[in-house]
């Protein structure tokens, strides 16, 4: 193998541009002091207060260990704040804080150009194209993955079409441990 077919590797770009992501929101969100991992706990958790560990850590695709230190850091700045289930003992309630609201109310502009400025080298056709391309990429190889992904999306209600649609919808199927995931039709 030579380095230009190293460097050609999906892995390899996949790779890089997670490193520019990450810089790019970093960058953005500097005024806010956000990483893209702590960004998503809190959008997740204002989607969906009181959100137990386990549920937030499928929910952004995160090991156990990765949650758990994006909430320690969280909870330190009076963002987040961990509580007892009400469902259960043994389970951390996520949620919240009005601190936490308010900070996440000031990252949308900052992530929003962030988010912008990634695509910017691209179309908008390309765009779109990306987005289909990963979408397919991450729902095939599901099963590869260290960390479980449970989307915690409404189911969708069925849309009246004339027009086919460009990509098969994900649906949900049931892991080993019965909780959905998502896949492609096949």
């Amino acid at each position: 193998m030579t380095l230009k077919d190293l460097y050609q590797r999906p892995g390899f770009l996949l790779r890089r541009t997670h490193q520019i992501s990450a810089a790019v929101f970093e960058n953005a969100c500097a005024s806010v002091g956000l990483t893209p991992a702590q960004y998503g706990v809190l959008t997740v958790l204002s989607s969906q207060p009181g959100l137990d560990q386990t549920r937030l850590a499928r929910a952004l695709a995160f090991d156990k260990v990765t949650v758990m230190r994006v909430c320690k850091g969280l909870e330190e700045r009076g963002l987040i704040e961990r509580r007892m289930s009400e469902h259960s003992r043994r389970q951390m309630a996520v949620v919240l804080t009005p601190a936490g609201k308010k900070l996440l109310q000031q990252a949308r502009g900052p992530a929003e150009q962030a988010y912008k400025r990634l695509l910017s080298p691209l179309t908008l056709m390309q765009r779109q194209q990306l987005i289909e391309i990963l979408e397919t990429l991450t729902q095939g190889l599901a099963d590869e993955a260290r960390a479980p992904f449970v989307p915690l999306l409404p189911p969708e209600a069925p849309k009246p079409s004339v027009e086919p649609t460009a990509a098969p919808k994900a649906r949900a199927t049931r892991t080993n441990k019965g909780q959905p995931k998502a896949t492609r039709p096949r």
